[in-house]
């Protein structure tokens, strides 16, 4: 996780009192664009968005939305100060902690929500829960410091807007922060297998568990529940945690044998604004299973109509079998062609070593002819040197028995076809 500066946050904005509901989301594309509003979105959904970017807006929406907030704070979040929240009680207060977080926060929804006491009364302090959404079938293990940074910056901000109202009020005695609880929010099939405690990302963190900030955070898993456990909820947000499963074709089936009865009237119950969520959740599905994006606006448009068992009528559309089949025989064509260009890379490698074997012979054979064609010339060169010292022998021979005759150097120099400073030079060599 990236720092956006070397503080943790200092929010200078006004803050009501309440309790905040921060959720990230964290998905493989992590620079998402807002869909559209709640006032307009009219006609098809854009083809031109991705399927990964599309889900993390709709998540998005969807815990931007009070009323799809409070039906899971309610239906899947253990704590019984939220069994009885209500949409009214909770704000979108987002604005307040991306400019401090950092831009890879910018998709994360804050919500502030408010509590009573027993006697029906507002409480005087909120309760804070952060909740991280996750989309990725891989585990992200580094989610209890992102929870941390957030826990830290909501305590300070806390700490820094109740010092406006009454100075130095943080430093009293009697002065608490409010309880935070944290929630991970988890889509994946594969299991949760992050350490549930901050410690668990901290080296000899039992060893120096005294001296280390500690919390253990809860995780909803989408797919510890039921189809049927879910759609007994009746609400919009079950409904879109069993889109929200579907990870393969099989999953997809499974989802199209719920009663669309059942699904309709949830549909019926709800306001137009959830509606184009649901919808542009289905879509988003669609778009990652290769659906023709004309069919895919069809069906999608049909969540709006209030009539989503067309999907369920008109499955005989979607041939899953026959996919599963073109998908495998797709990928029985790529590894041969895969299986090919392997062997003609291997067959290319032996010839390039064939021609190097053959390059190195020729250069061998050619530095042997080299030193043949050396050695030859070494030895003619000592064969001229050995002809002419014994001709110059046979020379000086012949003026030493001319000369002990009485012969003159001119005269053996006309002897012997010679020059008189020729005769001289070699009588030098004889005295």
């Amino acid at each position: 996780m990236k720092e956006s500066n070397n503080r943790i946050c200092e929010p200078e904005i006004r803050q009501a009192s309440g309790c905040g509901f921060a959720i990230d989301s964290v998905d493989d594309d992590s620079h998402v664009k807002d869909s559209a509003n709640d006032d307009g979105d009219q006609g098809e959904y854009s083809s031109n968005t991705s399927g990964g970017s599309v889900r993390d807006i709709n998540s998005k929406r969807i815990f931007e939305d009070p009323v799809l907030c409070a039906q899971f704070l309610r239906d899947y979040v253990d704590v019984d100060e939220l069994k009885n929240v209500s949409p009214d009680d909770i704000q979108d207060v987002s604005a307040r902690y991306h400019p401090y977080l950092g831009v890879e926060f910018q998709s994360d929804t804050v919500n502030r929500i408010r509590l009573y006491d027993e006697d029906g009364k507002e409480a005087e302090e909120p309760l804070y829960l952060v909740s991280l959404i996750e989309h990725k079938s891989d585990v992200d293990y580094d989610v209890a410091m992102q929870i941390l940074r957030y826990m830290v910056c909501i305590w300070q901000d806390y700490a820094k807007e109740e010092n406006r109202r009454k100075e130095h009020v943080s430093k009293r005695k009697y002065f608490r922060y409010p309880p935070i609880l944290p929630i991970v929010y988890y889509e994946g099939a594969a299991k949760w297998t992050a350490g549930m405690h901050l410690r668990d990302r901290i080296r000899k963190g039992s060893a120096f568990g005294s001296y280390i900030p500690d919390f253990v955070y809860e995780v909803v898993r989408n797919h510890d529940y039921t189809n049927a456990q879910l759609l007994e909820q009746q609400d919009e947000i079950s409904l879109l945690m069993m889109i929200n499963k579907i990870q393969n074709t099989e999953d997809f089936r499974e989802f199209c044998q719920t009663s669309p009865e059942a699904v309709n009237h949830i549909l019926e119950n709800t306001t137009p604004s959830i509606r184009r969520t649901i919808r542009d959740t289905l879509y988003s599905l669609l778009m990652k299973m290769n659906m023709p994006v004309e069919e895919a606006n069809e069906y999608a448009e049909s969540v709006e109509e209030c009539r989503m068992g067309y999907l369920f009528e008109n499955m005989e559309k979607i041939d899953i079998q026959a996919e599963r089949r073109y998908a495998a025989q797709a990928r029985q064509e790529a590894d041969a062609a895969k299986q090919e260009a392997d062997a003609a890379n291997r067959e290319a490698d032996a010839a390039k070593q064939e021609a190097d074997a053959a390059r190195q012979e020729a250069d061998a054979a050619e530095r042997r002819a080299d030193a043949a064609e050396r050695r030859a010339d070494a030895a003619e060169q000592k064969t001229e040197a050995a002809a002419a010292r014994g001709a110059e022998r046979l020379l000086l021979s012949l003026i030493e028995a001319k000369l002990a005759k009485g012969k003159t150097e001119e005269q053996i120099a006309e002897d012997l076809l010679e020059t008189p400073d020729r005769i001289r030079e070699l009588r030098n060599k004889i005295k």
